[in-house]
C-alpha cells in the first residue's frame, strides 16, 4: 500500500509535526540510560572501586568530554555518507552494548564499556536533534516551541533514570543500575525504528547519495565500513579515558581540526552564512563556558550532596534527577512562554536569552554557596539550598540550551548542518573538561589552602559562604574543611558566570545584526 506523503508531512499532535512525538520519545530513552548511568559513575568509582576522587574526576571529565567530541566526527560521517537515520541507530546499538558491558567488572570492559558509549553518542546524539530541525520550515514560529518540547523529552528521561537505576544499585547492586540503563537505550532504538516504519519523518535523513552509498570497496559498502571503523576506534576511546591526564593533548587537537574545519566552510559559504556560522561559534563558545560550570552536577555536586547535604528522602545518586525534574515541570509552560511572546512580538531575542542564562545559572550556584550560612554541627547543609539552586540553574539552562539546538539549526549552512551541530555539542567537549578541572579545586589536600580562600576570591567566599578557609567545628574540622572546598568553589564561580552573563547581554545588540534576521 503506497503511502500519501503530503498527508504524513501535514500531520500534527499538539500543533507540532507528528515525527516530533516520535523523536521525543526516542531521545526521552536515549537520556534515560546515559543519565541513569552517569548518576552511578562516581560513586561507583569512589564507593565500589574504591578510586579517589581525584582520578574519579578525572575519569569523569574524559568520559563526559569524549561523549561530546565524537558528535563532530559523527555529524560528517552522517553529512557525507550515512544520513541521520542510519547513524541513529548505529549510535544507538553502539550505547547499548556500553551499557550492558559495564556489568562485566574487570579494567578492560570497564573503560571498553564507556568508550562503546562514547563513540555511540557520536553517531546518534548530533542527528536525532538536526532530525528534530528538519521537521520545521525556516521561519516557523514553532521552532523554539519544538525544541523546548523535544528538551523536555531529554530530561524526563533524566529525572526518571537516576531515580531507578539508583534504586536499583543500591537494592540489588551497582551492575543492575547500569543493566536498567541499557535497557533504556534500547526501547529508544525500538521507538525510533517504529516512527520509521510508520514514515512520520517523511523523507527526512535518508542517505545524502545512495549511489556513492552502495559503491563497494573490497566487497564492503560505506556503511559497512562505518560500523567496522565505529568499533576500530573503540580501544583508542579507552585508553584515553583511562590515560586522562593527557588529555588536554587531545584537547588542542580538536581544538585545531575545529579552528581548520570552521575557518575552510567560511570560504565556501556567503557573506550572509558567513555571518550566521561566526555567531554559531559566539553561541558555541558561551555554552561551553556554561557547561563548565553547571556539569559540576554528576561530579563534585553528587559529592556534595553525598558528604555535606542533609539528604531527606533520596540518596546522593538520586539527587542527579532534581534538575531534570524541574526541566520537566517547567519545560511547557516555558514552550508556551515562547510561543506567547512570540505572538505579542516581545519574545526577548536568542541573543539575551544567552546572557540571562548565564546570569541564572551564576546565581543558581550563589544559593548552593550561600547553603554553608545555615550549616549544622555535622557540617551538612539543608536540602532545600540544593534543591532551591537546581531550580535557578535549571531556568538557565532553558534560557539557553534548548534555544541553542533552535538556533544552531536555523544558523547553519544547509550543507553542513549535521557538522555545526556537532560543533555545537563540542561545547559539551569543553565543557566537561573544564568542569573536570572546577571539580578536581574542590578536593581537600592536607596543608593546601585552596585558591577560593585567600585575597580578593577569599573574601567573595566568605562574604557568601559565611565561612573562612580555617572553619572547623570540634571534631569535625575534615568535614568543615571538606564543606569549605565545595562551596568557596561554587560561589566563586557564581559570581564569574554572572559577570559573563551581563556582558552578553551588553552586546546582544551586536550578535543580533550579525544574525541576518533570524531571531
Amino acid at each position: 500500500m503506497s503511502v500519501d506523503q503530503s498527508k504524513i508531512d501535514n500531520e500534527e499532535v499538539l500543533g507540532h509535526p507528528k515525527g516530533l512525538l516520535y523523536l521525543f520519545f526516542a531521545e526521552l530513552w536515549e537520556r534515560f540510560s546515559f543519565y541513569g548511568m552517569k548518576a552511578l559513575l562516581v560513586l561507583y568509582m569512589t564507593k565500589h572501586l574504591l578510586y579517589s576522587d581525584d582520578k574519579s574526576f578525572g575519569v569523569m571529565a574524559a568520559y563526559m568530554s569524549l561523549v561530546y567530541v565524537t558528535p563532530m566526527i559523527g555529524g560528517i560521517i552522517a553529512d557525507k555518507y550515512l544520513g541521520y537515520r542510519k547513524s541513529i541507530f548505529l549510535g544507538g546499538v553502539l550505547m547499548a552494548a556500553g551499557h550492558f558491558f559495564l556489568t562485566i567488572e574487570t579494567p578492560v570492559f570497564f573503560y571498553g564499556s564507556l568508550a562503546l558509549i562514547i563513540v555511540g553518542n557520536g553517531f546518534f546524539k548530533p542527528n536525532i536533534s538536526t532530525m528534530v530541525g528538519t521537521l520545521y520550515a525556516e521561519g516557523d514560529k514553532r521552532r523554539d516551541s519544538g525544541f523546548t518540547i523535544f528538551y523536555l523529552g531529554i530530561n524526563l528521561g533524566g529525572a526518571i533514570a537516576p531515580l531507578l537505576c539508583a534504586w536499583f544499585a543500591e537494592v540489588y547492586g551497582w551492575h543492575y543500575g547500569f543493566l536498567l540503563a541499557g535497557i533504556g537505550m534500547l526501547v529508544g532504538l525500538l521507538v525510533f525504528k517504529r516512527g520509521t516504519q510508520l514514515a512520520v519523518f517523511g523523507d527526512k535523513g535518508l542517505v545524502p547519495n545512495i549511489k556513492n552509498y552502495e559503491k563497494k570497496i573490497y566487497g564492503l559498502d560505506k556503511g559497512e565500513r562505518v560500523w567496522i571503523l565505529a568499533l576500530l576506534s573503540v580501544p583508542i576511546f579507552a585508553l584515553i579515558v583511562k590515560f586522562n591526564e593527557f588529555e588536554h593533548y587531545l584537547v588542542w587537537i580538536a581544538t585545531l581540526f575545529l579552528i581548520g574545519y570552521i575557518g575552510y566552510i567560511l570560504t565556501k559559504v556567503s557573506i550572509k552564512e558567513r555571518k550566521r556560522l561566526l555567531v554559531a561559534v559566539y553561541f558555541t563558545t558561551l555554552y561551553a563556558l556554561f557547561a563548565a560550570v553547571f556539569e559540576q552536577a554528576g561530579s563534585s555536586l553528587t559529592l556534595f550532596a553525598d558528604r555535606n547535604v542533609d539528604l531527606i528522602g533520596i540518596n546522593a545518586a538520586q539527587t542527579n534527577s532534581i534538575n531534570s525534574t524541574w526541566i520537566v515541570l517547567i519545560a511547557i509552560p516555558f514552550a508556551m512562554l515562547w510561543t506567547f511572546l512570540s505572538k505579542k512580538k516581545a519574545n526577548p531575542h536568542s541573543a539575551i536569552k544567552f546572557g540571562l542564562g548565564m546570569l541564572f545559572l551564576g546565581l543558581g550556584f550563589l544559593i548552593f554557596g550561600m547553603s554553608a550560612q545555615e550549616v549544622n554541627e555535622y557540617a551538612k547543609t539543608p536540602m532545600f539550598y540544593l534543591i532551591f539552586g537546581y531550580l535557578i540553574l535549571t531556568i538557565g539552562e532553558l534560557f539557553l540550551s534548548p534555544i541553542g539546538l533552535s538556533k544552531i539549526t536555523e544558523l547553519s549552512p544547509m550543507k553542513y548542518a549535521t557538522f555545526i551541530m556537532g560543533v555545537w555539542f563540542s561545547a559539551n567537549f569543553y565543557g566537561h573538561f573544564f568542569a573536570g578541572k572546577i571539580a578536581k579545586l574542590t578536593t581537600v589536600r592536607e596543608g593546601e589552602a585552596g585558591v577560593f580562600s585567600k585575597g580578593f576570591f577569599g573574601t567573595i567566599s566568605e562574604t557568601i559562604t559565611g565561612l573562612s578557609g580555617t572553619a572547623t567545628n570540634g571534631g569535625n574540622a575534615e568535614a568543615f574543611q571538606q564543606l569549605y572546598s565545595y562551596v568557596s568553589v561554587y560561589a566563586n564561580f557564581g559570581v564569574i558566570t554572572i559577570i559573563i552573563g551581563i556582558v552578553a547581554i551588553l552586546i546582544s545588540p551586536i550578535i543580533k545584526k550579525l544574525m541576518e534576521g533570524v531571531s
